[in-house]
């Protein structure tokens, strides 16, 4: 019986669209478990240039996540287009404090999530979204590779 080939993508043909997502608890941990993770999934994918960034980004939004709510969160990844969406879900509604530019943040402890998030992401924002039948929001942010 003759062997059969997988079907090999052409270079011109974009890379299909990818979507991960992982349930946190309510645990410091979380984030560092969160940053390793994705690390894993982009270097999976051949996205290792975007690694140190994404890292950044999704341990400021799980942190965030963890630190200010009481219940579970969610990190959410997905790849489309070119773009690269990092998110996490929290169980708080309440919308995210105002983002203010980083070099405006003095607070050494804390504030500087969003700041981060602001200035290394092409794109953030939020939204409310209710998961797992509890209501919260999800922060997200994108980086473009285009």
């Amino acid at each position: 019986m003759p062997e059969t080939e997988a079907p090999v993508q052409s270079q011109t043909e974009p890379p299909a669209p990818w979507e991960y997502s992982l349930s946190i608890p309510n645990d410091p941990r979380a984030v560092t478990v969160s940053r390793r993770t994705l690390r894993l999934i982009l270097t999976v994918h051949g996205l290792i240039g975007l690694v140190d960034t994404a890292e950044l980004l999704a341990a400021e939004l799980v942190s965030n996540a963890v630190r200010h709510t009481k219940g579970p969160a969610d990190l959410r990844v997905r790849w489309e287009a070119g773009v690269l969406r990092i998110g996490a879900w929290d169980a708080d509604p309440e919308p995210p404090p105002p983002s203010r530019p980083l070099e405006l943040v003095t607070d050494a402890e804390g504030g500087r999530g969003l700041a981060l998030v602001r200035a290394c992401a092409d794109l953030w924002g939020w939204q409310p979204l209710a998961r797992h039948g509890t209501r919260g929001k999800y922060v997200w942010c994108e980086l473009l590779t285009a």
